[in-house]
């Protein structure tokens, strides 16, 4: 006779919130990008600007930062605040660099300045002092919260992050890349205890839209608003650079820093570049590179090999897609000198783009994440003289070596493109 299964309460707990996720990833994964039109570059801005519900802030200074120079420069910025300095971000580990600008932070609070410091409770979980952190800031004056901590309130919401990194300093400078608070990311990307990453600085109205990008994270957590020229002054043109900001919150359709890279891709006519750590493309952004190819456009992709990677998961599961890729000319490099986690995207030589973004469901569906998008030829020939300046340390994919990989290696490919919903 056939024994009887029972199930409790417990179980039926736990079949509904397996449904549950089941039922918004699959919502999430519906939507395909399908572009109708075509255009250049330059007759593309308008569109992303109104797809990503942006705007052009024009007349920009912009400061491209390399691995550790970073650091000096927000560090000198935070010395000479007046009034206010607005921080988030998703890392903040441990070493010398974070007693540095929890330092410099409580200094500024002392001295008057008004700080705001939103820290990923789940980015920043590997810190081994957090509490001691928060409340040594908190001590000096600072305003400091964790994004989304465990609590009963937070629990259908604990795996949406705020992996955005940004600073923004008495209204008037901002900061936007792909670093976290952390060791990794001092020195100049020279071993593997140091890794290879872009930030910029800014001066000039794009300034006021990623302070409004703060403020909707800070008054999530805190119910609390800023408002007053204090943290909004008027802002006049001190440069030359345009800029618009595509940032993002999970939500059940193509999200806007998605479809910033999604148009980008399908506006390059001659030459597209990337630089991205986490590479999971689903099979429309997979057609827009392969058409991009078709229709002439040098296509590289440069990721960080799975021997230097934090998550040699992750990378295997971009694996997945390499042989199309490769198969239909897209040209795929691995950097294998250090962790190359900037997010870098480079069109015709004419726009560019840099964030917190990066290129999978993490990011697109889950995260809160930001970038910048410039159209100035200038800022474009500098990150693309980083770009081959680091393919120093690359290696290209062979197609017919890529095909012959190991059976070993194709399992854990595999294995890693089942689970890449959540890497």
């Amino acid at each position: 006779m056939a024994k009887r299964i029972r199930l409790g309460w417990k179980d039926l707990v736990i079949a509904v919130l397996w449904l549950l996720l089941w039922n918004t990833n699959r919502r999430r994964s519906k939507t395909k990008f399908e572009r109708s039109g075509s255009a250049t570059v330059d007759d593309m801005i308008p569109t992303l600007i109104g797809l990503t519900e942006g705007a052009i802030d024009q007349g920009n200074r912009v400061e491209i930062l390399q691995n550790g120079a970073y650091f000096d420069r927000l560090l000198e910025d935070i010395a000479a605040a007046k009034t206010s300095i607005h921080i988030e971000t998703f890392v903040w580990w441990n070493g010398d660099i974070c007693d540095r600008v929890a330092d410099a932070l409580a200094k500024a609070a002392r001295d008057g300045v008004e700080v705001r410091l939103l820290i990923d409770y789940s980015g920043s979980s590997r810190a081994k002092k957090r509490h001691d952190l928060m409340k040594f800031l908190h001590d000096n004056g600072c305003e400091a919260h964790l994004f989304h901590p465990l609590r009963v309130t937070n629990i259908g919401r604990m795996n949406n992050r705020t992996h955005r990194k940004i600073g923004v300093i008495d209204g008037r400078i901002a900061y936007i890349g792909g670093h976290g608070i952390a060791e990794e990311w001092t020195g100049n990307a020279e071993d593997g205890k140091h890794w290879r990453d872009t930030f910029v600085r800014m001066e000039g109205p794009v300034a006021t839209t990623l302070q409004g990008v703060f403020c909707e994270n800070w008054i999530e957590e805190t119910g609390r608003v800023p408002t007053g020229p204090k943290y909004f002054p008027d802002l006049h043109p001190v440069g030359d650079v345009d800029a618009h900001v595509a940032f993002a919150s999970p939500r059940d359709s193509i999200s806007t820093v998605q479809l910033l890279y999604y148009l980008a891709i399908s506006a390059a006519r001659k030459e597209l570049l990337i630089q991205n750590p986490y590479f999971l493309p689903h099979s429309d952004a997979i057609e827009e590179l392969e058409a991009a190819v078709k229709r002439g456009v040098d296509v590289r992709i440069m990721l960080p090999s799975a021997d230097v990677i934090d998550s040699p998961i992750v990378q295997h599961a971009s694996h997945h897609h390499f042989g199309d890729l490769l198969k239909n000319g897209v040209r795929i490099f691995e950097y294998r000198h250090t962790l190359l986690h900037q997010k870098v995207m480079i069109v015709d030589g004419i726009w560019s783009c840099v964030g917190s973004t990066n290129f999978d469901d993490r990011s697109f569906l889950l995260n809160d994440e930001v970038s910048v998008g410039f159209t100035n030829p200038g800022i474009a020939r500098q990150l693309r003289d980083a770009w081959l300046d680091d393919l120093r340390y690359c290696t290209e994919i062979d197609f017919e070596e890529w095909r012959t990989r190991p059976w070993t290696h194709k399992l854990l490919d595999g294995l890693g493109f089942l689970l890449r919903r959540e890497l």
